[in-house]
């Protein structure tokens, strides 16, 4: 491995979410954010057009593919398709979350935005809800390497979230995508591709159906 690759892999990730129609995802590599700025994300709308009552929830086939990876361990590439498919409505964040280098162990300067990442996510407005914690990694490095990565970084995080604030893991699915699904294809080793991908998946109140 070369020394840029290395370089690529310590910049750390970034938690996006697929808030595009209103620009969330030009955002990446925003500074820390408050745990009350990421509840106002988390639960903001997914285009301009709808109002937060009209944010758009799960279709019945949709639920019942997210209850079955909820309990899943392993994830096949149709369970990430799923997910990144359920992704593309829901709303989330823009958080930068730092690794040590070329690891999926989180670095000391990671542990403020997580903190305030998961008080966001046991507020009364978020509690309950179904969280993906979707791994992304830019184009150095080998498919299978990356895929790796993505993964165990998403774990990272979730054990951390379980670990710290007592969030069911149920509640909270770790998907890796690795570089299958680049922010910039125009750049793929660009550094917005390194992240993780946080997501509203569900409310509380069609999670617990």
């Amino acid at each position: 491995m070369t020394q840029r690759f290395f370089s690529s892999k310590m910049l750390g990730l970034v938690l996006l979410a697929g808030a595009a129609a209103f620009g969330a995802k030009d955002q990446a590599l925003a500074g820390e954010l408050s745990a009350r700025q990421i509840v106002d994300s988390l639960k903001a709308p997914r285009t301009r057009s709808l109002s937060v009552e009209e944010r758009p929830s799960l279709s019945a086939d949709e639920l019942t593919n997210l209850t079955r990876i909820r309990r899943t361990r392993s994830l096949s590439s149709g369970d990430r398709a799923q997910m990144a498919e359920i992704a593309g409505k829901r709303p989330g964040v823009d958080l930068q979350i730092y690794f040590d280098f070329d690891s999926a162990e989180l670095s000391a300067k990671a542990e403020p935005q997580l903190n305030n990442l998961g008080q966001a996510l046991t507020s009364p407005e978020l509690a309950g809800s179904v969280i993906m914690l979707g791994g992304h990694t830019d184009a150095k490095g080998s498919d299978r390497y990356n895929q790796s990565l993505s993964e165990r970084r998403a774990e990272t995080i979730k054990r951390f979230l379980i670990e710290r604030y007592k969030i069911s893991p149920e509640n909270l699915v770790a998907v890796g995508y690795g570089e299958s699904r680049l922010k910039n294809k125009a750049d793929p080793d660009a550094a917005e591709n390194r992240r993780v991908e946080i997501v509203n998946a569900a409310a509380k109140e069609q999670a617990a159906r």
